[in-house]
């Protein structure tokens, strides 16, 4: 039996939800949010509250349950706030910031790196090696991260690169004589 599933989403105020068909769309003062439930939820939006039921007492209908209940609630609470997560820069020279709609990061190559900024994310430089990326939506800022951290992944050896806030760069112990 699902954990996540049975508890229910409350509607924060200023956000409004609408479910037609199976789908679920949402707007807040951050923007819109839609989903489209699988046919094996029952969804209800009642007294400022979502609730999910799985339809049948299938496999699929059970996993489905949780999972659509917390796509949800990652949704509706990026409409009320803003998710932001912080990389920092680790190395020498390693600097990065916001030209218009580009972010430009010098990363030890004989290049600068220009990573365009999409609309329905915000970049800031809080400082030269540190970048803040915020959105209503979790997997887009998430993913605009793991982007920016692919130009200099973290390396074991001198612990250099884009390293995600409160991640941990196993460090490796280098060559003996």
């Amino acid at each position: 039996m699902s954990r996540v599933g049975k508890h229910p989403i409350e509607i924060p105020a200023g956000v409004n939800v609408v479910l037609k068909d199976n789908v679920i769309s949402a707007k807040g003062k951050n923007g819109e949010f839609s989903f489209k439930v699988c046919n094996d939820v029952n969804v209800e939006v009642a007294d400022g509250k979502i609730t999910f039921k799985p339809a049948n007492d299938t496999k699929n209908a059970r996993a489905m349950w949780g999972t659509s209940r917390a796509i949800v609630a990652k949704g509706i609470a990026g409409l009320d706030q803003l998710f932001v997560k912080k990389v920092n820069l680790v190395g020498v020279g390693y600097k990065a910031s916001v030209q218009g709609n580009n972010l430009v990061l010098q990363l030890g190559y004989s290049h600068n790196i220009t990573f365009p900024i999409a609309s329905d994310l915000k970049i800031v430089c809080e400082s030269p090696t540190t970048i803040a990326v915020s959105g209503a939506d979790d997997q887009r800022v998430g993913e605009t991260i793991r982007e920016i951290q692919n130009f200099r992944a973290p390396e074991p050896y001198k612990g250099k690169g884009v390293i995600r806030e409160g991640q941990y760069v196993y460090r490796k112990e280098g060559k003996k004589k």
